[in-house]
């Protein structure tokens, strides 16, 4: 789909992505995306139905990581005592997160890690278009905006809505 165009005081969300979305985790100011680890996510099909195929992927606290730096072999990664990962980390299970077919569901929350608003979407993508805090729809309130191929051209559908503050 071409870039999607800002909307001002608004903000952007989906609760379904078609079959080959790929979308990415950023680390939260502070963490870091642990070495080695792939931060890309992708909606494929799988035997069980659609789902998000994840690697493993951890952000980590900047401070522990320059506070172990001294005693870390170059090929040795130590990982401090009693510390377990995350149950959404341990669980990579492929299941399906969705069943409308050939959608995945919103993907998986990862600790200190958010979802890198630089998206490029697929056709059949909708999203959902709400008001940031202080603001309120205006009419027509329509808050979905559409991906969709039509006589070979990839557009989104026109977004009718207005976010203001009164001012």
């Amino acid at each position: 789909c071409p870039p999607l165009p800002r909307i001002e005081f608004a903000d952007v969300t989906a609760e379904t992505y078609p079959v080959g979305t790929k979308l990415y985790y950023d680390c939260e100011e502070g963490y870091t995306r642990r070495s080695g680890q792939y931060s890309g996510i992708q909606c494929q099909s799988v035997k069980q139905g659609t789902s998000w195929v994840y690697e493993k992927f951890e952000c980590i606290d900047e401070k522990m990581l320059s506070a172990l730096a001294p005693m870390m072999d170059l090929d040795f990664i130590q990982t401090p005592e009693g510390k377990t990962e995350s149950p959404a980390l341990q669980k990579q299970e492929n299941l399906p997160e969705f069943d409308q077919e050939g959608f995945c569901g919103p993907p998986k929350t990862i600790p200190h890690a958010f979802l890198d608003q630089d998206r490029q979407y697929q056709v059949g993508q909708v999203l959902h278009f709400r008001c940031q805090s202080g603001y309120t729809k205006q009419s027509p309130t329509s808050g979905t905006r559409t991906c969709k191929k039509e006589n070979g051209i990839i557009t989104w559908t026109d977004l009718d809505m207005r976010c203001s503050n009164g001012s």
